[in-house]
């Protein structure tokens, strides 16, 4: 005789008096979730940038006629120790702008001679002639000036890339440069310059155009000047003017990001429910083109806006780690900041310093989420800017719109197969083995209207 609450199955095992779980498993539908993917960011790019359309793939930016100084950031090559510039770099600085024959450009490129400058160690002096080209490959400077009473003051920073020339063989120096870290320096004499200059004709004809090419006064932001009379009396003659365009405005043809998605037949016949397998594959790789999108947006190196900030608005961190300070020039330098742009690792540094200074950061809500804010400008998380080898990335600074001569998104709606705007999926027909294609294809751009609505901090320090 056995217990009722104790009854044994032939197996050992206590009967069951209800249907175990595994089994009745069996006989349901479980609740599931649409497929998941890693790699989902906010993208908040495409979304703070106002987007307008573009007819016939291309759009024009008109601006008036500047005076293009030379001033760009100059690549170099590292092997070991050894580091030498970018032969074709060259035509970034003043007087070899537009120069392209690439033997002469070698050959000088040759002629540099590379020297390392400890930390406080003064490459250039204020009032000292300007007897010398200084590329800097390697660190940071510096550039100092007087103040009103005597004391030193900063005029700014100086980091890979950027270079100190002037176009007289007789002008001097304007501030001091000053090491802040070990740097390493690039150097050429000028007289070894002009005397290479002078053995070459073609490089001779270069260079003495530029240095006599008439131009009209070029205002603080180096446009043709509009010349004004004001704050006269009586019947002083006026002045006469006109505004200057530039001869070949930039034109932005849309890139595009593309991909073909295959699917069998049997599979969108035979298993479309609960959820459509067409409709799911078409969302996850539309996820990704849009991500592929906003990546080149920042970094392709003919639209993206790093690629594209002018070098009067690239600045470089005081110490490293991103401070107020530092957000606080970027934002000075322009009016009506949209917004911040990030990676999550320099947003916490940041925030970091901001809590060594005991400075407490706000918060708002945008766009539907809280985010940080600097000055009431949002800063937003993106994972596209890139983090270099050494742990430094950088923060991008934008305003935005038509009206305000901002950065804008640029793309094409109505295209054909269009399933949202600017971007279409396109069937492609059946092969033999019953597996449909369908194209799906994204097309966008970028614009920077005028140079100040794009602004970069360079230089920050990520692990500090």
């Amino acid at each position: 005789m056995t217990s009722s609450s104790n009854q044994q199955s032939r197996g050992g095992e206590p009967s069951r008096t209800s249907l175990a779980p595994e089994a009745a498993r069996n006989l349901s539908s479980t609740t599931k979730t649409r497929p998941q993917m890693e790699g989902i960011s906010p993208r908040w790019l495409l979304r703070v940038l106002p987007w307008e359309e573009v007819e016939a793939g291309t759009f024009r930016v008109n601006r008036r006629l500047s005076y293009s100084v030379g001033d760009g950031i100059i690549a170099f090559t590292r092997v070991g120790e050894r580091v030498r510039v970018v032969p074709r770099e060259l035509a970034e600085l003043p007087l070899l702008r537009g120069f392209d024959d690439d033997e002469l450009l070698e050959s000088l490129a040759d002629l540099f001679e590379q020297r390392s400058l400890k930390e406080g160690e003064i490459l250039v002096d204020a009032g000292a002639p300007a007897n010398a080209i200084h590329l800097l490959a390697h660190g940071k400077l510096e550039k100092l000036g007087t103040g009103k009473y005597g004391d030193p003051v900063s005029l700014g920073m100086l980091g890979e890339g950027d270079h100190l020339a002037q176009t007289s063989a007789e002008a001097r120096w304007k501030f001091t440069a000053r090491a802040l870290t070990p740097s390493a320096v690039l150097s050429l004499d000028r007289e070894v310059f002009e005397r290479f200059v002078g053995e070459h004709d073609e490089l001779r004809a270069h260079v003495e155009q530029l240095r006599a090419r008439p131009r009209r006064p070029a205002d603080r932001y180096g446009q043709a000047d509009i010349l004004l009379t004001a704050g006269h009396r009586g019947e002083a003659e006026l002045t006469s003017t006109f505004v200057d365009y530039e001869r070949e405005p930039r034109e932005h043809e849309l890139s595009v990001a593309q991909t073909i998605l295959r699917v069998h037949t049997r599979v969108t016949d035979m298993y479309d429910k609960p959820m459509s397998q067409l409709g799911e594959q078409l969302r996850l790789v539309t996820e990704a083109l849009r991500e592929a999108e906003e990546h080149a947006l920042i970094n392709d190196p003919s639209i993206g806006l790093l690629a594209r900030v002018d070098p009067k608005q690239r600045l470089q961190t005081r110490h490293g780690p991103p401070t107020p300070d530092d957000l606080d020039e970027l934002l000075s330098r322009r009016r009506k900041p949209r917004a911040l742009l990030a990676h999550p690792q320099a947003i916490a540094a940041f925030g970091r310093q901001c809590t060594l200074r005991k400075v407490e950061t706000q918060t708002m809500e945008f766009d539907g989420a809280v985010v940080q804010t600097w000055r009431g400008v949002p800063l937003l998380p993106c994972d596209k800017i890139p983090i270099d080898e050494l742990g430094t990335s950088s923060i991008l600074v934008l305003r935005t719109g038509l009206a305000d001569q901002g950065v804008i998104g640029l793309h094409q709606t109505g295209i054909p197969d269009e399933v949202e705007p600017g971007l279409n999926v396109r069937f492609m027909g059946i092969n033999e083995r019953a597996i449909a294609s369908y194209l799906v294809s994204a097309y966008y751009s970028i614009a920077v209207l005028v140079p100040d609505a794009l602004g970069v901090l360079d230089g920050v320090e990520l692990g500090r």
